[in-house]
């Protein structure tokens, strides 16, 4: 689409109009280069495409915090020198430090990008928006409100990673002086409304929807600045920035509390409010969640896989025919051959553009419910003792593992979002170029024959688990490279569903019944009962969603399934304060250089990881602490 193309072609402008400071970029240089860019509304449709090419960066998913750092993905030892960006996933073998943080988004040093940065550009253009005179009105309104989003999301990507920030609201004067020029952080209270304010007010002038989508598909819409508020409404209702008392002490220099210390249900009902204006006016503009339509080459697909290809084209779907999108990244989605196993012979030929390198530990597969839609160790119906032995694939389950082939008991019996989005040894893969269900690819992870097994100089997988859900099924990985690209998605609706329901619960509990109407509209979609038939029937704890603590535990699983390998859960346990709970035990997978089926299937520790209070919040690099006397350290650093 031609804005994608525009957002590459103008990177060079990008660098010209940004200063090379480290610590805080907020005073104008180049000011000659600026007078050019404004001069027409030609330049200045460049200058505001330059402001959106700074999410291009935040959609390298191998860079993206909520994704590497997750406990969802290894990455194996062994490929160090592969050219993937590991730095984030390393992060989880405790590589993070105060002297040269990793993915810093402060400053941008070492190879990070500021997004302080990213904010000074959107000052330029609002401070030049009048300059051109050839720039109708009704433009101008619109760019403006595009801008003023912008700058609104960069402060909340910043307030996600560093907790409480400098409000960078306009650029100093390049006069400024140098205690001028040193900013302090405001309080978290103060940077949360302060993004809400540029949101309230770049709503009204968005368009509800692009209605070209041949060269405007990209560009932010009324409904993503409404989801956007909501979710950061409820970020800052979450306990990690609600009367988080690990962060007492942290006060600026000035002695200013810089966290509230004092809890506020209140800030869940403002979330709440919040996430039902956005699902509203999503229903006004048609948006749904999203079902599978067989095309013409596919005569047969039984009800089971229909629901698997709705889970997974939910996520890969083409942005203009997805009915649930609400946001996705602008720039095409460029890893699905580090997300997928090797199902032929050929495609081992093919091992760089398809070298599987993304391992899912055998912890998330076993975060997928069963498919009476509980947890594995809660179901009265499920073996969770014997999940490791060994069974044969049935007639049964011959759309999920293929029949006669040797599995774990684990495999078996799941809800269809695990079959949709974990590909495994002798799981069913439908797609990579057959369609037909009764002869599709099958995974084959072990034994001599295996495509991705023991005979393998380097082990590119390391668990015996790929995030299958990122993979279009219409791409080919055999001895060509075709894949089908998508666009990540930022926000599903079923995100917002879910983060609805949250609010809900977290302010008035399980007796307002809107809370089990959205979670159950995801889990149909799932082929899953709703939540209380689900555990009335089938859980060891009927009881569990009747109370705010077990409804909460019902919600987090839900969105962690509903959203893995899609970047939010890494932001969603964070804010909940469980990502040090999930980080607390060794990572695992099989024994995935063993060749007969009771060796393979030995979990093994892969990564112990190292996360502790203090990695809750990025440390700001200690040569910024030393420029700027007025910034103050995270705590714990």
């Amino acid at each position: 689409m031609k804005l994608f193309y525009k957002y590459l072609s103008i990177i060079a402008l990008l660098f010209s109009t940004v200063s090379c400071k480290k610590y805080l970029d907020i005073t104008p240089d180049n000011l000659g280069t600026l007078e050019y860019a404004f001069r027409n509304r030609n330049e200045a449709e460049n200058y505001l495409f330059t402001c959106y090419a700074y999410l291009q960066r935040l959609s390298d998913i191998t860079a993206n915090p909520a994704f590497t750092t997750s406990g969802e993905i290894i990455y194996p030892d062994n490929l160090t020198s592969y050219s993937d960006n590991t730095t984030g996933f390393f992060m989880l073998k405790g590589t993070q430090t105060a002297s040269n943080p990793g993915l810093n988004t402060w400053d941008g040093a070492n190879g990070s990008y500021s997004l302080f940065r990213s904010i000074r550009a959107c000052n330029t253009m609002l401070e030049n928006i009048d300059q051109p005179i050839d720039l109708s009105a009704t433009e101008k309104k619109r760019w403006i409100a595009e801008v003023k989003f912008l700058k609104a999301y960069y402060h909340y990507y910043l307030m996600r990673m560093y907790g409480p920030i400098p409000i960078v609201d306009e650029n100093l004067p390049i006069t400024s002086t140098t205690e001028e020029v040193r900013v302090k952080r405001a309080p978290l209270n103060e940077v949360v409304q302060y993004i809400v304010s540029l949101l309230d007010e770049a709503a009204p002038d968005l368009p509800p929807v692009i209605q070209n989508q041949s060269t405007e598909l990209g560009r932010v819409t009324k409904l993503i600045a409404l989801a956007v508020k909501a979710e950061v409404l409820a970020t800052a209702a979450s306990p990690l920035f609600n009367g988080n008392a690990d962060y007492v002490d942290l006060k600026d220099k000035d002695g200013v509390a810089l966290f509230p210390i004092t809890y506020d249900p209140q800030k869940w009902k403002a979330a709440a409010d919040a996430c039902l204006i956005a699902i509203n006016e999503c229903a006004a503009q048609g948006l749904t969640l999203h079902q599978f339509i067989p095309p013409a080459n596919i005569s047969q697909l039984s009800d089971s896989l229909k629901t698997v290809l709705s889970i997974q084209t939910a996520v890969t779907e083409k942005w203009e025919l997805n009915d649930e999108l609400i946001w996705a990244h602008a720039p095409l989605f460029g890893w699905e051959g580090r997300a997928t196993p090797r199902l032929t012979s050929r495609s081992v030929n093919n091992a760089f553009s398809n070298p599987g390198t993304f391992s899912v530990p055998i912890q998330m597969q076993e975060l997928f419910y069963t498919d009476k839609g509980v947890p594995i160790n809660e179901d009265l119906t499920w073996d969770y003792n014997n999940r490791y032995t060994l069974k044969t694939g049935d007639r049964q389950s011959r759309y999920f593992i293929r029949e006669g082939y040797e599995t774990v008991k684990a495999h078996f019996g799941r809800e269809p979002r695990f079959y949709a989005d974990v590909a495994f040894d002798g799981g069913i893969w439908f797609g990579n170029g057959i369609y037909d269900q009764n002869n599709a690819y099958a995974v084959q992870a072990r034994g001599s024959s295996s495509y991705a097994g023991p005979h393998d100089l380097i082990r590119f997988n390391n668990t015996g688990y790929w995030p299958k859900k990122l993979v279009n099924y219409l791409s080919v990985y055999d001895d060509g490279f075709q894949p089908v690209y998508y666009h990540l998605p930022i926000m599903r609706l079923a995100s917002l569903y879910l983060l609805y329901a949250e609010a809900l619960n977290e302010f008035e509990g399980p007796q307002n019944q809107d809370i089990f109407e959205y979670i159950d509209l995801v889990r149909a979609r799932a082929g899953l009962p709703g939540v209380k038939p689900a555990w009335s029937t089938y859980s060891k704890n009927p009881n569990k969603p009747n109370t705010k603590e077990g409804l909460r535990q019902i919600i987090h699983q839900e969105r962690r399934i509903e959203l893995c390998f899609e970047a939010q859960a890494g932001w969603d346990l964070r804010r909940w304060k469980e990502l040090q709970t999930v980080l607390s035990n060794p990572l695992l997978g099989w024994s995935v250089y063993n060749e007969e089926a009771i060796n393979y299937y030995r979990p093994t520790v892969k990564l112990t990881p190292v996360f502790s209070l203090k990695d809750y919040l990025w440390p700001i690099r200690t040569e910024d602490i030393i420029t700027n006397p007025n910034l103050v350290q995270n705590p714990y650093w």
